[in-house]
């Protein structure tokens, strides 16, 4: 075939419209994927998973094993050392005996920080069976239990004060365990409050910010550890390390049971930020979500550390914290 030369003539039909840039085509949207806050789901999955009973037995054993073969040979080693040279040897007896005493210092302070949690829980229970049964007794023997459990610390005094000179004014139940959450426990919310925020915000900016793969997964881990920590602390729970990692998967694990990391109606402004947001950057929206789910989980840590449960004082909502939380992290 012969290649034609010269300009070639293309012929349009003159009925046709005009080609016009309003006329072409939207562009698609390829985020049309709403983020989810996948780290804090993860992160949820993981906690929540249960070990085997055959993943615990191997532990246990495990540890167990590398106790006894470490204890051995600490002791032909300071046994040898004590044959051959005295000094020497006594001197790494008296190291042994300190190590082996800050190990049980660490177990008794593990042991005190299990005790604290444990009474928190009881005072919890047994409000709630006061408020149930509506026991003027019981409800008295809670509030005595709440004085007792905050008679040395200074930021909740005038709480009970006021508590002392008014609940014999109070007869019924209702009545009094709200003027003692009112006076004594909702100062405490506003400080744990403000733990849950700062978590939530650095949560948030490091799933934004940071590209790194599983960045935004231990940041979530640790930041809610943390934040996990420092409310039981605020309600009195201080929680050594088992501790804590024991009251995380307790958090974690009631979340998870009941569905409360999936996309609820407290996080719907939340996500359709995160929405919004993820048109810029995708990152952005992920940090959103992220931060709205350590919120919830936040939540959930101070109805698990709290002495009673939230009856006339409101429950916190996951979409204010969030908003005080992100202002200014996140222009709208």
């Amino acid at each position: 075939m012969k290649k034609p030369v010269g300009p070639v003539l293309i012929e349009f039909d003159a009925d046709a419209p005009a080609a016009t840039p309003d006329a072409a085509p939207a562009v698609p949207d390829l985020m049309t994927e709403a983020p989810t806050g996948k780290a804090m789901e993860m992160l949820a999955t993981l906690a929540a998973r249960k070990p085997s009973r055959l993943a615990r037995w191997f532990w246990t054993l495990l540890s167990a094993l590398l106790a006894f073969v470490v204890s051995i040979a600490a002791w032909d080693f300071v046994n040898g050392m004590i044959a051959r040279n005295p000094v020497l040897g006594y001197t790494a007896l008296v190291l042994t005996g300190l190590f082996v005493a800050v190990l049980l210092a660490i177990a008794v302070k593990e042991l005190a920080s299990f005790a604290r949690l444990k009474r928190l829980d009881a005072v919890h229970r047994a409000a709630v069976a006061a408020l149930a049964a509506q026991d003027l007794g019981a409800a008295r023997k809670v509030t005595d239990q709440i004085a007792a459990l905050y008679a040395g610390r200074a930021d909740v005094r005038w709480g009970l004060d006021r508590l002392a000179e008014h609940k014999g004014d109070m007869f019924d139940a209702d009545a009094l365990l709200g003027l003692a959450e009112r006076e004594v426990i909702a100062p405490l919310d506003l400080r744990a409050m403000r733990e849950v925020e700062a978590a939530a915000r650095q949560v948030a900016t490091v799933t934004a910010i940071v590209p790194l793969a599983l960045a935004d997964v231990a940041a979530a881990l640790t930041g809610n550890l943390r934040m996990i920590r420092r409310v039981a602390e605020v309600y009195g729970g201080r929680a050594g390390t088992l501790g804590s990692w024991r009251l995380t998967r307790t958090v974690l694990t009631h979340l998870v049971a009941t569905g409360a990391v999936a996309v609820g109606d407290d996080l719907i402004q939340s996500i359709a930020g995160g929405g919004l947001l993820s048109k810029i950057s995708r990152r952005f929206g992920e940090g959103v979500v992220n931060g709205a789910l350590t919120a919830r989980v936040g939540v959930a840590a101070m109805e698990v550390c709290r002495p009673m449960p939230f009856h006339t004082v409101k429950r916190p909502s996951v979409t204010g914290l969030v908003q005080r939380a992100l202002t200014g992290l996140f222009s709208r």
